[in-house]
């Protein structure tokens, strides 16, 4: 039995964060069920937190709750991949567009450095909470310096989509920070007004960002044929069991 700090509000919050990290440290897997009895028998609290934390973590599209058969860490499908960067590089070619028409003031601009040296400091520690936020943060400003109230909320909703993408399958073991590299690039491109080469730049990096995301269900395929497990693999990708 584990008990709750007083650190967390209630025994949902004390829930939610314990699962959270255990999916973020990847310790429960995608697709891995949760039942709320043995949650709630191992963390000392009754049934009504749990599923309070579970829905929780469903509305961050970390968790899927499948009517009849309980809740599961959600196992987002290739194609769901696929389609989620897709719409998040049209969306952020009109952010970069619209921001360089707009252009970045000094204070933005202080900003961006801010966030940028807060990815990198990130990436030195290996803190991938930190690194993922920062890496966010740099995106949010962009779209900001949109001024489109209706394009920022699209992006904001795009980001914690395939945020979720990343907490599962990126194995963040890349040794050069790319990431911020591309960064630097694309906010220069925004700060000379330059449409065409941020637009361009934007598009890559998401594609960067796309590419690096291990592939499980390609891996599960590969070895499900190898060793006859098609039935193995079926229930994986089905949820059945």
């Amino acid at each position: 039995m584990i008990h709750y700090s007083n650190y967390y509000n209630t025994s949902s919050d004390f829930v939610y964060h314990e699962l959270r990290t255990r999916i973020v440290n990847k310790q429960l897997k995608p697709g891995e069920r949760l039942p709320e009895v043995k949650i709630s028998n191992e963390m000392g609290v009754s049934r009504t937190p749990v599923r309070e934390a579970l829905r929780r973590l469903a509305s961050e599209g970390l968790v899927r709750i499948i009517p009849n058969s309980g809740a599961r860490v959600a196992a987002p499908s290739a194609a769901e991949i696929e389609g989620a960067y897709d719409v998040r590089q049209y969306l952020e070619a009109l952010s970069v567009q619209l921001a360089c028409r707009k252009g970045i003031d000094r204070r933005m601009a202080e900003r961006f450095e801010e966030v940028l040296k807060d990815e990198e400091s990130s990436f030195i520690a290996r803190d991938i909470q930190s690194s993922l936020e920062a890496n966010n943060n740099f995106h949010r400003l962009i779209a900001n310096a949109s001024k489109n109230i209706v394009l920022i909320e699209y992006v904001e909703n795009i980001i914690l989509r395939t945020n979720v993408y990343i907490l599962f399958y990126d194995p963040f073991t890349e040794e050069n920070n790319y990431s911020s590299e591309e960064h630097r690039r694309i906010l220069a491109s925004i700060m000379s007004g330059d449409e065409k080469s941020a637009d361009s730049l934007m598009k890559e990096h998401l594609r960067h960002s796309h590419a690096v995301l291990e592939k499980p269900y390609e891996r599960r395929n590969i070895l499900a044929k190898m060793n006859g497990l098609a039935q193995q693999n079926k229930a994986f990708l089905t949820g059945e069991e």
